[in-house]
């Protein structure tokens, strides 16, 4: 059996313990559900959000992870340490952080080993530029950053990919339901090419200004198995309408 279509919200820098009640809010909207509901929060949030949750079907993540399970680090997180917060996810790859710090393929690969030890499933993000996709660079660079940022034995347990092009986070452009279709269907016959048929089950999600206006119609193409959704997920009231589009595609 295929695993369930997955909302993940990421919260990114942004979340404070009176901003719990969103996630209490959710999990009592949400207390059933055709899909997988996941929140990636600030790691000072983890632990409390877990005990908000308790018993509710949200699973919860990390936003990034350190490669080391501990050491002479000074501010970096561990996998075994999100962990242990209440964590069975953790992001890692995401634009921002390919920007802001300079995270090359190669390192979010050897993060991805780090998250598997800790038994953390890991959402590796690949996307491209805008001046990229205008060059007609798209399909290399995703597929570059696919093939680096994956290790060997990369499996629908193990990993999700999500597939959020840098010009649509945060910006309200949106890609094309061609444009998104003919990346999610590149992507899979990548992943099924170096792993097998059984990277049928590998989920893709498409992140970037995903709303709950246009969640329906980004679901109905091929390949999306889900959405990483960052400041829609921040209320209950928008993330649930995301998680219901889901849970009817």
């Amino acid at each position: 059996m295929p695993p369930k279509k997955l909302a993940a919200g990421n919260w990114k820098m942004n979340g404070l313990k009176a901003d719990l009640a969103e996630v209490a809010a959710l999990a009592e909207a949400h207390a059933t559900t055709a899909c997988e509901i996941l929140i990636c929060p600030p790691a000072t949030l983890l632990a409390p959000m877990a005990a908000t949750v308790g018993s509710a079907p949200i699973l919860l993540g990390g936003q990034n992870c350190h490669a080391a399970e501990s050491g002479a680090h000074t501010g970096d997180i561990s996998a075994a340490m999100l962990k242990d917060a209440g964590a069975g996810y953790v992001i890692l790859g995401h634009s921002e952080r390919r920007a802001d710090h300079g995270e090359t393929d190669a390192e979010v690969r050897i993060k991805t080993g780090a998250a598997w030890t800790a038994g953390l499933t890991a959402i590796v993000c690949i996307g491209e530029t805008l001046s990229q996709r205008e060059a007609g660079e798209t399909l290399d660079i995703v597929g570059g950053q696919l093939d680096g940022s994956l290790p060997d034995g990369s499996t629908a347990e193990n990993m999700v990919v999500a597939y959020e092009p840098v010009w649509a986070i945060g910006t309200g452009k949106v890609p094309t339901t061609v444009q998104i279709a003919e990346v999610h269907d590149f992507l899979r016959a990548q992943l099924v090419s170096r792993f097998g048929d059984a990277a049928n089950g590998i989920r893709l999600l498409y992140g970037g200004s995903v709303k709950p206006s246009n969640a329906a119609e980004i679901f109905a193409v091929s390949n999306v198995d889900g959405a990483l959704v960052g400041g829609a997920s921040l209320k209950a009231a928008d993330f649930g309408g995301i998680i219901d589009a889901l849970a009817a595609a």
